[in-house]
Formats: structure tokens, C-alpha cells, sequence
């Protein structure tokens, strides 16, 4: 199986791709990085489909 060419494919026992997203920090939104937490224990959750009416 082949990936598009610049997409980082998560991989068990490997280092996390880095990423950026939005997060509600302290309040309000704002845009992070995973390599900001570099060598910091963190817990990433992803909810799909969280606050809709599905």
C-alpha cells in the first residue's frame, strides 16, 4: 500500500509525526505543534464526530 507523497503516517513503536492543530488552551483556541512538547509526557485524544448529532 502506497501513500500520497508528504503525508506522515503514524507507525506503532515509531516517533509521532509532527504536527499543527488548533487546541483549547487556558480558555480559548489556539494553533500548537506536537514538537513543542518535546521531551514532556503528553496524551493526545482525538474525538471524531464529538458535539455533532450523529
Amino acid at each position: 500500500m502506497s501513500c500520497e507523497e508528504g503525508v506522515n503516517i503514524a507507525r506503532v513503536g515509531k516517533k509521532a509525526p509532527d504536527f499543527e492543530t488548533n487546541a483549547f488552551v487556558e480558555g480559548g483556541f489556539q494553533k500548537i505543534r506536537l514538537s513543542d512538547y518535546f521531551g514532556k509526557w503528553i496524551v493526545i485524544c482525538f474525538y471524531p464526530g464529538d458535539f455533532t448529532f450523529v
